[in-house]
C-alpha cells in the first residue's frame, strides 16, 4: 500500500513545544494533513511513554495506532560531548519496534544522565556509544543522524559537527543505514556527496505543533509494519520509498550564512569575499547549510545518483491560502478556509498532490488554486533563510522574474 509517514515530532513534553502536541491532537491533524504513520518523538520521557502505553493500541507488527493513524516508536537524543579535544554537539533519531525495547533503551540511558528533563534528552553521551547501545539491545532499532546539516546541532553542522559520517560513529558506521535532510536542505543537495551514496535520505517536520506536521514526509509502497519498512530503508529501495515531501529548503533556517544580530545575510560566495566574518560586527558568521554542503561536496550542484530516490518541494496549504487572501496565516478567515477545503477535498497532501487542475479551479477559489498549481511548477520567490530566521517564501505572479537575491525554484 502506498502511504505518507513523519517520524520525527516532538511531544508535548519537549522544550518550546505546543501543549497540543499529545496523541489526540497528533491523530487529528495527521488525518487532516492525509499523513498514514506518525513518529510519537520522545519516548525517552517517563509520563510521555506512559501516555503511549495507555493510549496505542499494538499491532503485534512494530507499530502501534489510534483513531485510524500509524504510530511508530521514535525518539531523538542530543549528544554533547568532548572527542580528540574538541566538542561535538549531534542530534540522532531513534526507532524502536516495541515498548519492551523502548524500556530497555532508557534504563541504560537513565544511567547516562536525566531523561526527564526534556523530551528531548541531552546527554554527554558520544554518538558511536549511543548507537553501540541501542543496537546491543536491539538490533531491529534504527539510528538516524537527525537534520544533518543544522550548524549548531548536527552531523555535519559547521559549528558542531564532523567532516566524515566514519569519524562520528566509528565501528558503528555499517549499522546506520539513513540520514535525515533537515528543513535547509534537500535530496538534490546531498547528492553532491558520494559518500552519502548507499544511505536512504529522509525528511521530517521535526514538528513542535500539530499544525506544522507533514511539513516535510515521506511517501512509500510497501507493507505498514516496522520490519518492512525497515528493510526499505536498509536497502534503499526506490521501488518501495516512491519519493520525499520537502519545504523548500531556503526556507529552512539555516540555509545562507549570516549573522541574525547585524541583519546580514550571505551566500556562500559573499561569506567567502569577507572571510566569514560579519561586516557589520566583524564577529564570525554563522555558517549556514549551503555553506556546508559546498565545503565537503566531491560533485558538481545538478549531479543524480542513479539509485536516488526522487523529492517534491511544497508549500503548506494554509501559507498559500494566506498569500492568497493577503492576510496572516493565523488568522479565522485562513483557518475557516483550511478547514472547509480539506473537509471537501480529504486531505492537504490530496489537495497539494493530486487534485487535477480541473478539479482545483472548480472547487476553491481561483486565487488559491492558482497558488497551488504554481507551488507544484515551482513558481516561488525565496529570500533565504539564516541564522535561525526562517527564509520568506512567495508565490511568484506569471511571468515575474524574483528579485536580486531571491531565487526562483524548480519542482523537482
Amino acid at each position: 500500500m502506498e502511504f505518507i509517514a513523519d517520524f520525527h515530532i516532538h511531544s508535548k513534553y519537549s522544550r518550546a513545544t505546543s501543549k497540543n502536541m499529545d496523541i489526540k491532537h497528533i491523530s487529528q491533524w495527521a488525518k487532516l494533513k492525509g499523513i498514514d504513520l506518525m513518529g510519537t518523538g520522545d519516548f525517552t520521557h517517563h509520563i510521555w511513554l506512559e501516555e503511549l502505553k495507555a493510549t496505542l493500541e499494538d499491532l503485534g507488527n512494530g507499530l502501534f495506532k489510534h483513531n485510524g493513524v500509524h504510530f511508530i516508536l521514535t525518539a531523538e537524543v542530543s549528544s554533547i560531548y568532548s572527542k580528540k579535544g574538541k566538542c561535538y554537539r549531534i542530534h540522532n533519531l531513534i526507532t524502536a519496534p516495541s515498548f519492551k525495547t523502548v524500556d530497555k533503551i532508557n534504563e541504560v540511558l537513565g544511567r547516562r544522565g536525566n531523561l526527564a528533563s526534556d523530551g528531548r534528552p541531552i546527554l554527554g553521551l558520544d554518538a558511536e556509544e549511543l548507537a553501540r547501545i541501542v543496537f546491543d539491545i536491539d538490533e531491529n532499532c534504527m539510528v538516524i543522524p537527525g537534520h544533518i546539516w543544522t550548524p549548531w546541532f548536527s552531523l555535519f553542522g559547521s559549528m558542531s559537527g564532523f567532516n566524515k559520517i566514519e569519524d562520528c560513529f566509528e565501528k558503528q558506521t555499517p549499522r546506520i543505514f539513513a540520514l535525515e535532510t533537515g528543513l535547509s536542505s534537500d535530496p538534490a543537495m546531498n547528492w553532491r556527496l558520494s559518500a552519502l551514496d548507499r544511505f536512504s535520505l529522509i525528511s521530517n517536520s521535526d514538528s513542535h505543533s500539530p499544525q506544522k506536521i507533514g511539513r516535510e514526509a515521506n511517501v512509500f509502497n510497501c507493507a505498514l509494519d516496522y520490519k518492512t519498512i525497515r528493510d526499505v530503508l536498509k536497502t534503499k529501495d526506490n521501488k518501495r520509498f516512491l519519493y520525499t515531501v520537502e519545504f523548500f529548503p531556503e526556507e529552512g533556517k539555516y540555509h545562507f550564512d549570516g549573522h541574525r544580530l547585524c541583519g546580514v545575510r550571505f551566500s556562500p560566495k559573499q561569506t567567502l569575499e569577507n572571510k566569514g566574518l560579519c561586516p557589520k560586527c566583524k564577529k564570525p558568521l554563522t555558517v549556514g547549510v549551503m555553506s556546508r554542503v559546498e565545503q565537503l561536496a566531491d560533485r558538481p550542484e545538478g549531479y543524480k545518483p542513479d539509485n536516488a530516490v526522487p523529492y517534491k518541494n511544497l508549500i503548506p496549504l494554509d501559507e498559500i491560502i494566506a498569500e492568497a487572501k493577503g492576510m496572516g496565516k493565523a488568522s479565522q478567515a485562513v483557518e475557516k478556509e483550511y478547514f472547509g477545503m480539506v473537509s471537501k477535498f480529504g486531505t492537504e497532501f490530496n489537495i497539494l498532490m493530486n487534485l487535477s487542475e480541473k478539479e482545483l479551479l472548480a472547487g476553491m477559489s481561483r486565487n488559491i488554486a492558482e497558488g497551488v498549481l504554481k507551488v507544484r511548477r515551482g513558481k516561488v520567490k525565496i529570500l533565504a533563510g539564516y541564522d535561525g530566521e526562517y527564509g520568506i517564501i512567495s508565490i511568484a505572479a506569471e511571468g515575474e522574474e524574483p528579485p536580486t537575491g531571491e531565487k526562483q525554484l524548480s519542482l523537482f
